[in-house]
């Protein structure tokens, strides 16, 4: 289905080449001016020079076109050259209505859908997740959720840290806990016992405490590397306890990220690639890419055209050792074995830009993507408090990531419990959808590349631009929606009718452009756009709500207009806070 702006654009060509100027000036924008038109053509200043003719004379002409135009109701010629322009209330409810009856409300399907793989999350196992984790979770999950509503196949993955010494550091400190433990008994060649010898908690403890003895203790880190090398180079016990680090993390993570409506499609992480590398290196030295360098194998990534210093992409340490980039190249040669994706989207802190340019050029270097493959690093920035700085508790530390979940709850529960007469499992309940709003808008509304300020006050405010004003917009039209079934209304056979007043008009308007902007969001991997659409689209909707008699207007056939409207609205709503992660409850 085409976009309402390209519709528009087409007759406003046509006026142009019977007016005997170039169709290509007859581009349609939306108004830089709604309180004058609700959409411009400029095209008149653009062809003055082409045909040496003032712009207001050819504006003339091209509006003298349109004066029978059954989709623009005005066009009028202003000093010195644009159009302005009003849609006919016809043309407009006849588009809306195919727009309500279109699966995806007009958004087109791409013609060769692509394959892309976002890797996001990036938590470490053994590790509780901080306020820190909830950029990549939540930006992701929604970039994860837009490109596969604009028609693409999408497979997220969290890419856990899960290999290396933290997993050493975190033996060592069990060993240090429990040295009578099966694991540690080389000798032992029986199953081992299928429950972990640890809980979440414990284990949350284990690693600060071990990481910080090993910085402190250099004897104590040479035993926790060589648990790592043990680890790597397969001893059945430290294999076997690993497994259960890795099982007793991931379903601690899965809880977490659930309650932030995250989901993963592929839990993999460092460890997947780990028999991968040897290959992968053997590969590189053999076709020349790969070279020693002070001890270390490396592999040139600059290029001609940089106006700055690009280090060499370090492959090996000189004592052997693989490193991140190591494994997130051997990922990206598994990715393209497994998946062949065309495209492959990153996640992650903005200040990891130029370690992530090395990696892409080395992939594409080594040829361990296609070369249509398209490598993406979308950086996002920090979570800062009101001061500024990067987000913590108030005894200074970083905050864990259920606790702010749990503290934005319960800001969302007293304001619920305070402004409402509701039962108090009800409000808990609500609470919790509220509060996940509350976070992902306050998140998302941002670009993502863009620091924000997390203020709880606000972001939990029910007026505004937040997610609360917005779920609470989509509650009202329920309320109403309810209330018309209930006086035995049959909200499956309603119709969209012409507009009647300039509210309503606004409103449609505002619903003709949600196939153009989620495309957009889409193209441009982009959720702070879909959050400044449905903001306008709940600011449409309330102005309209308080300018227009619904339940009570008599004529039905008006009244089946208005609810049509109403479904489209709450639809268009709904499925925009779904892309982004996040739900409406039924009452507020």
């Amino acid at each position: 289905m085409k976009k309402m702006i390209d519709l528009l654009t087409q007759e406003m060509q046509a006026a142009f080449e019977a007016a005997g100027y170039d169709p290509a000036l007859g581009r349609v924008t939306l108004s830089n001016r709604p309180d004058l038109c609700e959409y411009q053509c400029n095209g008149a200043m653009a062809g003055a020079k082409q045909y040496r003719k003032a712009p207001i004379m050819i504006a003339n002409d091209v509006a003298a076109r349109l004066q029978d135009s059954k989709v623009f109701s005005e066009a009028n010629a202003v000093a010195p050259g644009f159009l302005n322009l009003k849609v006919t209330e016809s043309f407009l409810a006849e588009y809306l209505q195919s727009v309500a009856v279109d699966p995806k409300f007009g958004l087109e399907m791409p013609e060769h859908p692509k394959k892309i793989i976002i890797d996001y999350g990036g938590a470490n196992v053994a590790k509780p997740l901080h306020v820190g984790h909830i950029r990549s979770a939540v930006i992701g999950e929604s970039i994860k959720r837009i490109c596969r509503y604009a028609g693409h196949e999408v497979i997220g993955d969290v890419h856990l840290g899960d290999w290396g010494l933290q997993m050493g550091l975190v033996i060592m400190g069990l060993k240090e806990r429990q040295p009578d433990l099966i694991y540690f008994d080389e000798s032992y060649e029986g199953e081992y016992p299928e429950e972990a010898p640890f809980t979440i908690s414990e284990l949350e403890e284990i690693y600060p405490a071990s990481s910080a003895k090993s910085k402190a203790d250099p004897q104590y880190k040479a035993l926790a590397m060589e648990a790592t090398f043990k680890l790597q180079s397969g001893v059945r016990g430290y294999r076997a306890l690993w497994k259960h680090i890795l099982n007793v993390s991931v379903a601690d993570l899965k809880k977490n990220y659930g309650s932030l409506n995250v989901e993963f499609d592929l839990w993999k992480g460092e460890s997947d690639v780990h028999d991968l590398i040897p290959d992968m290196v053997k590969y590189m030295k053999e076709e020349g890419y790969a070279y020693i360098s002070e001890g270390a194998l490396v592999v040139d990534v600059k290029e001609e055209t940089d106006t700055k210093e690009i280090p060499p992409c370090m492959i090996l340490k000189s004592d052997g050792a693989s490193l991140y980039n190591t494994t997130d190249l051997a990922t990206i040669m598994e990715r393209m074995k497994l998946y062949n994706p065309d495209e492959i989207i990153y996640v992650v802190d903005k200040r990891q830009d130029l370690y992530f340019d090395q990696v892409f050029r080395c992939a594409r270097k080594t040829k361990l993507v296609a070369d249509e493959t398209k490598l993406k690093f979308v950086g996002f920035g920090t979570m800062n408090g009101k001061d500024g700085k990067p987000f913590k508790t108030r005894e200074g530390g970083v905050m864990r990531l259920e606790n702010l979940i749990k503290e934005t709850k319960e800001e969302m529960y007293r304001k619920i419990r305070e402004g409402r007469d509701m039962p108090e499992e009800e409000a808990a309940e609500v609470a919790g959808i509220v509060a996940v709003s509350a976070l992902k808008y306050g998140d998302l509304s941002n670009q993502a590349s863009k620091d924000y300020i997390f203020d709880i006050e606000r972001f939990t405010s029910f007026e505004g631009d937040t997610g609360p004003y917005i779920l609470y917009t989509i509650v009202r039209i329920k309320s109403i929606l309810g209330k018309y079934a209930e006086q035995g209304g049959d909200l499956t056979k309603v119709e969209l009718k012409e507009a009647y007043n300039e509210s309503e008009k606004a409103l449609m308007l505002q619903l003709t452009q949600f196939n153009a902007m989620m495309q957009n969001a889409a193209e441009e991997i982009a959720p702070h756009k879909v959050c400044a659409y449905i903001y306008d689209l709940a600011n449409a909707f309330n102005h309209f709500y308080h300018e227009t008699k619904i339940l009570a207007e008599e004529d039905a056939d008006r009244k089946s207009g208005l609810i049509a409207l109403l479904v489209l609205t709450r639809d268009v709503l709904e499925t925009s806070i779904d892309v982004l992660g996040f739900s409406a409850p039924e009452r507020m």
